[in-house]
Order: C-alpha cells, then structure tokens, then sequence
C-alpha cells in the first residue's frame, strides 16, 4: 500500500511539474530595437508634454509623427506638432531626412518668396521627437535606461540619469555645468517582444528669475514594424536657410542636443 500511494505522488507531482508553465525571460529591449532596423520599415509615435513654472501650469502641447527605419536606426521623420498659439514656438510640421530637416508652418513660413512653403536647415537628428529629451531609437541610449533602471515591473523600466549620462551614452560627450547635472526621471515601457511601448520622462530646473521649470513627456510608439514611406519635399518648394539671410539660423527646437530642448 505504501508503495502503491508512493508512487501516485510521484506521479502527481511528475504531472504538476510538467504541466507547470514556463515563465520566460524578459525580451532584452536593446535586442528588439535592432531587429527593427529594417529598410522601409517604422515606427509611429503619439507624443503630450506639459510645462509647468514655479507648480503653476504653462503649456500642452500634442505631436504625433512616423519614424523609418534603415540597417543602422532612424533614416528620416515627419512630424507634427499641435500647441496654443501663445505657446507654439516648435514648427507645426517638420520632416528630416537625408541630413536636413524641412520645416513647415507658422512664423518658419512668413516672409517666405513667393511659391516656397518650406525652409531647409541642416544637421538635424533624425531620431528626435519635438518633447521627448530620451532618443530610444538609439541602441546605446536604450541600453543605459535599462542598465540605470532602479525597479523592474510589469515591463516598466524606473530609474533616473543625469543630462550628462545621456549625453555621453548618445554622442560620447558630455554638457558640463548646470545643465549637466540636471535629472531626468523615467519609465520606459515595453511590450512582450522587448518593443517599447511607451516612454514617460520628467526633469526640473530652476532657471532663477525666471521661474522653477518642470518638464513631463509621455511618448507612445505604436505599429512597430510597419511599412513607411517619408520623402523629402518637392525642390521647387523649398528655400535653404542660408539664402533667408542672417536672422536663418537653425532653431533651438530643431538643435541635435538636447540643449536646445532646454533652453527652446
């Protein structure tokens, strides 16, 4: 009898065990991204910041945008931004590719010769969102949130790096000074497959006079892997920004460094 109730446990434990499911290691997000470095291939975000001066609320703004992908990261963008007029300092719609951003509405559009709806500036990362100071689409930049992360749950990764660390893991250099030793608080959430769904980041500085400034972004990214195309306008409906004159230099809101996130 007692061998015979012995071997229903094990048994019954064998068949638990078996029947048991298997919990899989999380999808490593640094891994995901580059699989998505398809040519033709990209991503959509949908993009809310909130501005507030001394806890008093400033500005929301709204902008969404499609991203494409090349073998290496982002090859080109077309975006668009949504902001009160008192506010709306950023270029209502801007697309960069192939080293340029073309910029598009607003007062970028006043005063322009006749028949060009467009001005050309160069240099512009195409990675970049209007708000978002945290280029996921980086490989390096990903690898260090998840590295900094203080907790892990539910696929939210939460933890803080200063400008200085995101500038060193996005170009190797850093900012020095105040604006170097600003915070920015994170979470980064990602799906099943290690794709990151969303992105919530906040800083604050206190610019004197001016007022304590306080700055919250949540960036969504949707439709990972989707076909799109993003052409640069027509030639004949541009200007470059050096033929403007000597009041065309690039914009803050355009800048590469999240300097002119900042200070825009």
């Amino acid at each position: 009898m007692k061998r015979i109730l012995a071997g229903l446990a094990l048994t019954t434990a064998a068949a638990l065990v078996t029947a048991a499911p298997a919990h899989a290691a999380p999808a490593d997000p640094v891994k995901a991204l580059k699989k998505q470095f398809v040519a033709g291939k990209g991503v959509r975000i949908v993009e809310t910041a909130r501005l507030a001066v001394d806890g008093k609320k400033s500005s929301t703004s709204k902008s969404s945008g499609t991203f494409l992908f090349g073998k290496s990261g982002v090859v080109a963008s077309d975006l668009k931004n949504q902001a009160p007029k008192a506010a709306q300092v950023a270029p209502p719609r801007v697309i960069t590719i192939g080293g340029h951003s073309y910029v598009q509405g607003g007062a970028f559009s006043q005063d322009l010769p006749e028949g060009k709806k467009w001005v050309r500036y160069p240099g512009v990362a195409a990675g970049a969102t209007y708000s978002q100071m945290i280029d996921v689409f980086q490989p390096g930049v990903l690898k260090v949130l998840v590295a900094k992360a203080k907790s892990v749950k539910g696929g939210t990764y939460k933890g803080a790096l200063t400008q200085d660390q995101l500038a060193a893991a996005s170009h190797g250099q850093k900012l020095g000074g105040k604006l170097g030793k600003i915070k920015i608080e994170y979470a980064l959430s990602v799906n099943s497959k290690g794709l990151v769904r969303e992105l919530r980041s906040n800083w604050t500085m206190d610019f004197g006079v001016l007022g304590k400034y306080r700055s919250s972004t949540s960036t969504q990214y949707i439709g990972w892997g989707s076909k799109v195309t993003i052409k640069a306008p027509a030639e004949d409906l541009w200007i470059d920004a050096k033929d403007l004159g000597e009041d065309s230099e690039v914009p803050d809101q355009l800048a590469e460094s999240s300097i002119g996130a900042i200070t825009g």
